[in-house]
């Protein structure tokens, strides 16, 4: 057995083209789309990621603006920054590039943000949201990988899913997606005895550990939708996943790759949750 490769790139590459007719449509309607983006310090991932999420909301029509801060910046300056941008009329969307240096308190800082603006959907309130069927925003990467699943026609309801970590952007929203969706849904972890007996009854299986390579052939059940959310630096400096890709593919019956698999969509969708922002303060408006 070969696995179908789940192609993210080429999915949101049409996904992000008719948001850029959306966003459109908004603009003729007297709205005009504002992201803006806060960045503490200079890591080099944390920077590559804002560029490649600015760069697709200014694709789509989005005005985008970088806040940024030196990685000594008080936590004062950044919280009274988010504030600000909070009460900005022209910003419909504000984002928190994580991880914040260690003297920033990360909960606080998030749950600063307004969570109309919360296109992350890490507040309390949208995760409270999310718990009881309603968000208002999804997080982008669960969002984003159930977009995969639809489009890819992969059957959720009935089925068993699994996921390895419980990190509050990815593995506890994506368990919950997916226990919306009818799925029976297992939660694993790094303290997780016999992972292995877990994995391998998953129809379909995601991976968010942070661990390169982490789930190999013998972990993975025949014909499943494997799911790699892992973005891990070779010793090469080259992207890596959570999944063995090569081991995988001979028993996976879907898999997504890293890189082109879920990261796109993961841009893909905070860019979705940025018009769905801004349409929400058109209706306001009204």
């Amino acid at each position: 057995m070969t696995a179908r490769i789940i192609d993210g790139k080429a999915h949101a590459a049409a996904l992000r083209a008719q948001l850029k007719v959306d966003a459109s449509e908004l603009v003729g309607r007297g709205v005009r789309p504002g992201l803006a983006v806060v960045i503490v310090g200079d890591d080099p991932a944390s920077r590559t990621y804002v560029r490649n999420k600015v760069r697709a909301c200014e694709e789509a029509g989005v005005v985008s603006k970088i806040h940024e801060f030196p990685v000594d910046a008080p936590e004062a300056a950044v919280m009274t920054r988010v504030r600000e941008l909070n009460l900005a009329p022209d910003i419909d969307a504000v984002l928190v590039q994580l991880p914040l240096p260690p003297h920033i308190d990360e909960a606080r800082v998030l749950a600063a943000v307004a969570s109309e603006k919360d296109v992350d959907g890490f507040s309390v309130s949208n995760a409270g949201a999310l718990l009881t069927g309603a968000p208002q925003f999804v997080p982008c990467t669960p969002a984003g990988i159930m977009y995969l699943l639809e489009k890819e026609n992969i059957r959720i309801a009935g089925r068993h899913a699994v996921v390895i970590g419980r990190s509050n952007i990815v593995g506890k929203p994506m368990a919950l997606l997916l226990l919306q969706k009818d799925a029976t849904v297992t939660i694993c972890h790094s303290r997780t005895p016999d992972l292995a007996i877990h994995t391998c009854m998953a129809d379909i299986l995601i991976a968010a550990v942070g661990r390169m390579n982490f789930v190999g052939a013998a972990m993975v059940k025949p014909g499943a939708c494997v799911v790699d959310v892992g973005t891990n630096r070779g010793p090469d400096g080259k992207l890596r996943g959570d999944v063995d890709f090569n081991a995988v593919m001979d028993v996976a019956g879907s898999i997504t790759p890293v890189p082109g698999g879920v990261g796109p969509m993961t841009v893909a969708m905070l860019v979705a949750n940025t018009l769905h922002a801004a349409g929400q303060r058109k209706q306001e408006s009204k």
